[in-house]
């Protein structure tokens, strides 16, 4: 399988380094359209937005995991230098493909809302979303609102906006969740810890200040130096693109020191 004909991805900018988005569980790269001015504005080469596999735009088939993620990334990143950003899973594949065992060369990587503890009843309630079929819709309007509950975006974003048609598709008539049910994967997530450890790039960890998924403790027991980014919850590139950029900047300017 050719990965990079099979993920779907958008490009804009031209040059070196690459940045690449990752975005979280459910979601897609649309989540990063806030960003998208501050990009245009300051970064200085190529700009890469995919949508995971089984994710958005992209093919659905698995395995649905941490490794086979940073896999499909690295094909598309190829030769190039690159600057990663992953929030939650994305930022999870990020810290992976930082470790070097992708072969990609990583400048530094950004991984804010990683979720690391996870507590037996959510485990159970990921494998009984993995198993279950597709719902499907008689209206848009129901599976958009489904989609922004699964995706962390109802209430942050309109539900008219492209960034909610990408995440729903329609067949005959029918509308269901652009995403494979099985994303939520039928295994329990890996140990973080071991991945962060490995990394082989300057990698910055940074949670929500109200993120009630990840606490701040928690990434702290991860990275003592992980960051605390002020009045937002899980999605804070979506409630504050531009408190996200200036880590990312931030981060750029760490390994630009470090060279």
């Amino acid at each position: 399988m050719d990965r990079a004909q099979t993920v779907f991805f958008e490009c804009t900018g031209s040059g070196t380094p690459v940045l690449v988005l990752l975005h979280g569980q459910a979601a897609n790269g649309d989540v990063w359209n806030g960003m998208r001015p501050l990009i245009a504005r300051d970064w200085p080469g190529r700009c890469l937005i995919p949508d995971l596999r089984g994710h958005g735009r992209s093919f659905h088939g698995g395995p649905y995991a941490y490794g086979t993620y940073a896999a499909d990334v690295a094909a598309l990143i190829g030769d190039e230098e690159a600057l990663l950003v992953g929030h939650s899973l994305g930022g999870a594949v990020a810290l992976m493909l930082a470790s070097g065992w992708f072969g990609v060369k990583v400048r530094g990587a950004l991984a804010f809302g990683v979720k690391l503890n996870w507590t037996p009843e959510e485990l159970v309630r990921r494998r009984q979303f993995a198993a279950a079929p597709p719902r499907w819709f008689d209206t848009r309007d129901r599976a958009v609102e489904l989609y922004l509950k699964v995706s962390g975006q109802f209430g942050l974003i309109d539900p008219g906006s492209r960034a909610a048609a990408t995440g729903i598709a329609q067949e005959n008539g029918r509308y269901r969740l652009a995403a494979d049910p099985r994303i939520n994967g039928l295994d329990d997530p890996p140990d973080i810890r071991p991945i962060f450890a490995a990394a082989k790039a300057p990698v910055m960890v940074a949670v929500g200040e109200k993120d009630a998924m990840v606490p701040l403790a928690d990434a702290r027991r991860l990275d003592p130096q992980a960051a605390s980014i002020p009045g937002v919850g899980h999605n804070a590139h979506i409630e504050a693109p531009a408190r996200v950029w200036d880590l990312v900047t931030e981060l750029a300017k760490i390994e630009a020191e470090r060279a």
